[in-house]
């Protein structure tokens, strides 16, 4: 990069790192560290979790799937679209939790169920999130050494270094000196300031690439040249797309109402000064991805462009020998193996695709099948062979990304990019240690001590366990390796927790119902299957399906699995293969939901006695201890479009325009104009395939590009303002030393005393 870049970079980083370390003085207490004194605003918490959301990682896994199914599955995503808004405008789930007043997810389930439930649960879900959570820097030092262009190994000293462990070094490092002086307000802060930083960088790098890039001349003809069934425009023409369709979709779907509970209390959804105004900020989410989403999303199909289209061959020829040479210096230990490919691949012609003379493309036929088919031939077909492929393919499929915008962007503009990468790498990673490292302090040493922490003692273990999260990121970063797209490999390992957590917390923070017997029978069994789905995929090329060819079984099980998949053709279609497990994660994900909600419920129904004492967990009529709940609106006629989107007596009149906004953007707008109608449309005269890239152009591009322009000077000033007012309530908070996450007869610490006392004047009454 030029030094103009290398300014552009670190001033901003190290402003980020400065604010930091200046938010230790407002830590009084333990509230305060995990979360921030319970005084965040919404639009701190809002542009906080934008970044804290987007991390590198979810950039290269978008790419990476966009890249295999294109555009048109887009079209029905707008299906999540009632189910986030309804959500988010009721304040599902995240309310509810608000109202208990938990420090942590741990403390919440020992107060609904019991303490030992308590410390196996935590214990499944940070391991879980833990070992999901360590490839993030791991990534992101390979997305910075194909970016920059770093050597795989750097002289020091005499010594032979890795720079992927340099790199993921100084990337934990940075994460640390955010989470060491203020834990949960350094983040707040530091995430709040580099989302501020973020949105006109969005606006920049979007801008950019829809100058360079002309939709009808170059983006849409691509999108459109695909066979029948692989469509990366037409929504009804992607029947055979595979991993990545209609059903991974639904899966989604049904995950994100499921386990809309299940990774709160150790994040922002404790922060806010009220329930209300932590639901306010989850509103605001609708507005707050304006140009970080339409980046990204041109981000992916520029790439899916230059990488296609015959005006790009000679540079998409390069970075193709590039990439692959990156990719064979990392994935190939043999330099005899490694050179050989090299030359195998430097021999390949540039392929110059004519749209509309030669052949549609395809998942099996495309401009990367003569690079993937080299790499095969040369690495053998044996289990080494095998196990080497599924190394190289998937680091050529996540690395495409940074070799690509390194050869394409100017000067400035590629500063810009990686200042972006930066901030949100810095701020996933450091929220991701600090959410593990909180868990296990909370939820699995202290329910062990029997004396409990001082104030300091617990603040200094919180960071001693951060440092040691840190440390465990390092290692998992250094041997662990990812065989499968970043999303499957995502939904897979969250599906440790998530297989069976889904219910433990919806029918905890619901229903008076749910037992302690039915949360671990949910556990069991849905977290089960995953973990077996999970040993599975590890070692299915390496160790499974060597053994089944070997006992002469692959003909029959590769007959089963044809045959139980036959029913739910094309969207699920399981047969043998020697590099991949058949059954793919969102299918594993699936079964493991299901297995979850059955075992919880007939679980609960076998040891039900009586009723679990809600309003208690909830703090609500006479368990109220923070006496700032409004009355909520009746149920009259006048009042029934309210209540349906969530408005409370709580609403001012500027949170009512905001609550009716994002109805009316999002449920009026895009699911009911841009899909229902459209659906209507299609199903009675489908639109030829240039009517939808004209749609796509419309509703993707133009109208989210206007929207993201009133959203980024929104929360500019809004973020502004709230973070002021964040600095001035903290100095002012006065802090409970009782308000640490402990528990006794199901009932917080914090609370028991003021409980007995109203209970005691409710009875004298």
């Amino acid at each position: 990069m030029h030094l103009i870049d290398w300014l552009i970079v670190i001033i901003p980083v190290l402003f980020i790192l400065g604010v930091s370390v200046y938010s230790k003085r407002y830590v009084r207490g333990v509230v305060d560290f995990l979360a921030a004194g319970r005084v965040a605003g919404r639009y701190v918490i809002s542009v906080g979790d934008m970044t804290a959301g987007l991390g590198v990682i979810t950039l290269v896994a978008l790419v990476e799937s966009k890249y295999q199914v294109g555009y048109a599955l887009t079209f029905w995503e707008f299906l999540t679209v009632p189910v986030g808004i309804i959500m988010g405008l009721t304040g599902y789930c995240t309310y509810r939790f608000r109202e208990t007043r938990s420090l942590s997810i741990g403390q919440f389930l020992e107060m609904r169920y019991n303490r030992p439930f308590r410390i196996v649960a935590a214990t499944i879900r940070t391991i879980s999130e833990m070992i999901t959570n360590a490839i993030g820097p791991a990534v992101a030092a390979n997305f910075f050494i194909y970016f920059l262009g770093l050597p795989h190994k750097i002289m020091i000293f005499g010594i032979n270094m890795p720079t992927f462990a340099l790199l993921v070094g100084v990337v934990l490092t940075m994460a640390m000196i955010v989470i060491w002086p203020g834990g949960r307000i350094s983040l707040l802060i530091s995430d709040s300031f580099q989302g501020l930083i973020s949105y006109p960088v969005f606006v920049i790098i979007a801008g950019y690439i829809f100058l360079n890039f002309n939709w009808g001349d170059t983006i849409a003809p691509v999108m459109m040249d695909r066979v029948d069934g692989e469509s990366f425009i037409n929504p009804f023409d992607i029947e055979k797309l595979r991993d990545f369709n209609i059903f991974a979709l639904f899966v989604t779907i049904m995950g994100s109402v499921l386990n809309r509970a299940s990774w709160i209390g150790n994040d922002t959804t404790n922060c806010g000064r009220t329930p209300h105004e932590q639901k306010m900020a989850g509103i605001l989410g609708t507005w707050r991805t304006g140009f970080s989403g339409l980046m990204c999303l041109l981000v992916a199909i520029m790439i899916i462009t230059l990488m296609t289209h015959a005006n790009f061959a000679d540079k998409a020829h390069d970075i193709r020998k590039e990439l692959t040479q990156q990719v064979a210096g990392e994935a190939i230990n043999d330099p005899e193996m490694r050179a050989r490919l090299d030359a195998n691949i430097a021999a390949l012609p540039v392929q110059r695709h004519e749209i509309g003379v030669d052949a549609p493309l395809s998942r099996e036929n495309n401009l990367d099948t003569l690079y993937m088919q080299t790499a095969r031939e040369t690495l053998g077909t044996d289990t080494e062979g095998n196990v080497q492929f599924q190394k190289f393919r998937t680091l050529y499929n996540q690395m495409m990304l940074p070799v690509a915008l390194k050869n394409l962007l100017p000067v400035g503009i590629i500063g810009l990019f990686c200042l972006l990468m930066i901030m949100l790498m810095l701020s996933t990673d450091d929220s991701r240690i600090f959410n593990a490292s909180s868990t296990i302090i909370q939820d699995v040493v202290m329910p062990f001590r029997k004396t409990p922490f001082t104030p300091q003692q617990h603040l200094l273990w919180i960071r001693y366990c951060s440092l040691g999260v840190s440390i465990f990121f390092f290692v998992v970063s250094l041997f662990f390796v990812q065989l499968d797209y970043i999303q499957m490999f995502l939904v897979i390992m969250t599906s440790l927790w998530l297989g069976g957590a889904g219910p433990i917390m919806i029918f905890g923070l619901y229903s008076k119902f749910g037992t302690t017997t039915g949360a671990f029978c949910s556990l069991i069994f849905g977290s089960g299957l995953s973990i077996a789905g999970l040993f599975l995929q590890r070692s299915w090329a390496e160790t499974v399906y060597p053994w089944i060819d070997g006992m002469g079984w692959v003909p029959m099980v590769d007959g089963f699995l044809r045959g139980v998949s036959a029913p739910f053709n094309p969207y699920i279609h399981w047969e043998m293969s020697a590099v991949k497990f058949p059954i793919n994660s969102y299918e594993l994900f699936f079964m493991a939901m299901v297995s979850g909600i059955i075992a919880y419920v007939l679980g609960s129904l076998l040891t039900y006695k009586k009723p679990f004492n809600l309003d208690r967990l909830l703090h609500r009529g006479i368990y109220n201890v923070e006496e700032d709940t409004k009355e909520r609106l009746p149920w009259t006629p006048r009042n029934v479009a309210k209540k349906l989107i969530g408005i409370t007596h709580e609403y001012t009149r500027g949170d009512r325009i905001i609550a009716w906004s994002v109805f009316g953007y999002a449920i009026v707008y895009k699911f009911g104009l841009c899909f229902i109608a459209v659906l209507i449309w299609n199903l009675i005269s489908p639109w030829p395939e240039h009517w939808w890239s004209h749609y796509f152009f419309i509703t993707s591009l133009v109208v989210t590009g206007i929207v993201g322009i009133v959203s980024t000077f929104w929360f500019l000033i809004g973020g502004v303002m709230d973070t002021k007012r964040l600095f001035r309530d903290l100095a002012a908070r006065v802090d409970n030393p009782l308000d640490n996450g402990q528990v006794e007869g199901h009932v917080s610490l914090a609370d028991k005393a003021i409980f007995e006392a109203k209970t005691h004047q409710k009875q004298d009454d």
